[in-house]
């Protein structure tokens, strides 16, 4: 057997330890700091651990990550998470046919909805996607849920567009 592990001094004292664990906002940080602030006032690492609500060994990888790397080694660390269904080169592309509109002939409607930009995705990206997957992704990319005004599929675009300057030349 090793002796004990011996923590490092020289960051902080128990008392700042106590204080930073108070202030804390992360439960598992700050039991972390409480832990490693009563194995440094001389408590044994098994009642350290204890009163801190947690296992030995977890005192201990504690003040191995504390030793290596202070007290940002204490904050838990990022998981690795799935990777995103789309490339940011892909998700690139989708943010510009979303700008950009659907093209009534190939995508078949005036205004993305959900659906249609699903199937733009497979026929595109060869990718499939649920409606619900693909609002998160949306999110992600900072767009909004915004309804449109409705458009009536066989509107006539000119004649719109000269009603709207006749109708404000006579204002």
């Amino acid at each position: 057997m090793g002796g004990a592990l011996e923590i490092r001094t020289d960051l902080a004292s128990p008392a700042r330890l106590r204080r930073l664990a108070r202030r804390e906002r992360n439960p598992r940080t700050a039991s972390r700091m409480l832990a490693i602030a009563g194995a440094l006032e001389g408590m044994s690492r098994a009642e350290a651990a204890r009163l801190a609500g947690m296992e030995r060994q977890a005192l201990r990888d504690a003040v191995v990550r504390y030793n290596a790397e202070g007290l940002d080694g204490l904050r838990d660390r990022s998981k690795p998470g799935r990777t995103p269904m789309l490339t940011e080169t892909e998700q690139a592309l989708l943010l510009d046919a979303v700008f950009r509109g659907p093209d009534r002939g190939e995508d078949g409607g005036s205004d993305w909805t959900l659906p249609m930009l699903c199937r733009w995705i497979e026929r595109r990206f060869d990718k499939r996607l649920h409606p619900a997957s693909l609002s998160r992704v949306l999110r992600r990319l900072d767009l909004s849920r915004q309804k449109t005004r409705p458009l009536h599929p066989l509107a006539d675009e000119k004649a719109k567009a000269a009603f709207a300057k006749r109708g404000s030349a006579t204002r």
